[in-house]
């Protein structure tokens, strides 16, 4: 058996290929200094099989995972970090790391719009239900948009009130249309907040974002970043978990939360996971440039056909989602389907619309992952409402995503 391919989109699909070279030699230059460090890292803490081991229960002494920790905050540049399977996604690590900063009358600060519909329910500007951080007493602010990029200036006067005690950086763009920001981006946002209130905790929600660049959000000045393991750092192997790394305080407060006070990172079991975790974070550098170019090449393919993209695909890169603005709600449903159809996983289901937890309206999502839900392995999908704009990331290789892709413009074309 093989995939029915006809003539006309294998040679859209060679033709945009074939005009990347620039954009492909940018990602892999990016991952081969990305994958040095990792190794660097891998070597300073003498990464040796006994790390590999799991503990079950309380999970004392899980010397795997406490230098798995260390590894982090190396790469990361960090003081601390925590590294756990028990974050159920990148919400739950970002809520932990927020409950961790902040206090009773301290205020919360988004510098760049709302952030990402499932953490509206934990900040509290909508009720998903009890224990948001406006049932402890948190305020909850926000900077707007200006022309759909980062309100500097009102984002300066917004921050300097010390009642401010955490600024929140989303760094991808979620389901907004506002471009994602750079890793140097962040660095100035970070100087202007530090500049006003030095006594902030910057905290950057990093999911979708690591390995794409060579610095991290870290390293320019923010305190915090928060991320998953099923997107960027697992490298498609990690089967669960997030990670937090920055400050010690900070990283302690979050693990406190994640646990209990006066356990806080000392528990935490494996169950026999560390090897996946290490060897996926390994892959990273590799695998998120394979979703980068899955990204741009999809780009190039739908701008071929007359599609609007963000980013264009001669762009220089800052996550690894793209855009793709369908602008009516068949094209949209066709295009997943072709995506779904193209997964090594289910790929015989028909994506539909559905109430997701956590969404104000109906979302389609195409997924056929080997983890589910994980953003690094090949999926797209899409809030039902104006423009009708499809968010599509990852991909575990390029060939296999470039073959998804062109099964997707199979299916929107009809042909």
């Amino acid at each position: 058996m093989t995939l029915q391919i006809n003539d006309k989109v294998r040679v859209l699909g060679n033709q945009a290929q074939g005009q990347l070279t620039e954009e492909f030699a940018r990602i892999d230059a990016i991952a081969q200094e990305n994958t040095a460090r990792v190794l660097a890292a891998f070597q300073k803490h003498r990464v040796a099989d006994g790390y590999f081991a799991g503990t079950t229960g309380y999970g004392y002494d899980d010397l795997g995972r406490d230098k798995l920790d260390e590894i982090y905050a190396d790469l990361f540049g960090t003081e601390a970090a925590l590294v756990r399977i028990q974050f159920v996604n990148g919400t739950h690590a970002i809520a932990c790391a927020l409950f961790g900063a902040l206090k009773s009358g301290d205020v919360l600060l988004s510098a760049v719009g709302a952030p990402y519909d499932t953490l509206l329910g934990v900040v509290g500007a909508v009720d998903k239900g009890p224990g948001s951080l406006k049932d402890y007493g948190v305020e909850y602010r926000q900077v707007e948009l200006l022309d759909n990029k980062p309100d500097l200036e009102g984002m300066t006067r917004a921050a300097a009130d010390p009642r401010v005690k955490a600024v929140l950086i989303q760094r991808s763009r979620g389901y907004s249309t506002r471009s994602s920001l750079s890793v140097a981006e962040i660095g100035e946002m970070c100087r202007i907040i530090k500049g006003v209130n030095p006594g902030a905790a910057i905290l950057v929600d990093n999911c979708y974002g690591e390995f794409v660049e060579i610095l991290e959000p870290t390293h320019v000045g923010a305190d915090l970043v928060v991320g998953s393991l099923i997107k960027n750092p697992g490298g498609g192997l990690a089967p669960t978990g997030g990670y937090i790394a920055g400050r010690r305080d900070l990283v302690e407060g979050a693990a406190m939360r994640l646990t209990v006070p006066g356990i806080g990172g000392e528990c935490g079991c494996t169950l026999g996971q560390n090897r996946l975790l290490y060897q996926g974070l390994f892959l990273a550098p590799h695998t998120v440039a394979q979703a980068v170019k899955t990204a741009v090449f999809a780009a190039k393919v739908m701008e071929l056909l007359g599609y609007e993209t963000e980013p264009h695909s001669s762009a220089v890169r800052r996550d690894i989602i793209q855009m793709i603005h369908m602008r009516e709600p068949e094209a949209l449903k066709k295009f997943c389907k072709g995506i779904q159809f193209g997964a090594p996983v289910d790929s015989y289901v028909t994506p539909e619309p559905w109430d997701m937890p956590g969404y104000d309206c109906q979302v389609i999502m195409a997924a056929g992952a080997f983890i589910q839900g994980a953003s690094i392995e090949l999926s797209a999908d899409a809030p039902m409402r104006e423009p009708y704009t499809v968010y599509l990331q990852g991909g575990l290789t390029y060939e296999s995503g470039k073959l998804v892709l062109v099964l997707a413009v199979l299916e929107l074309l009809g042909d």
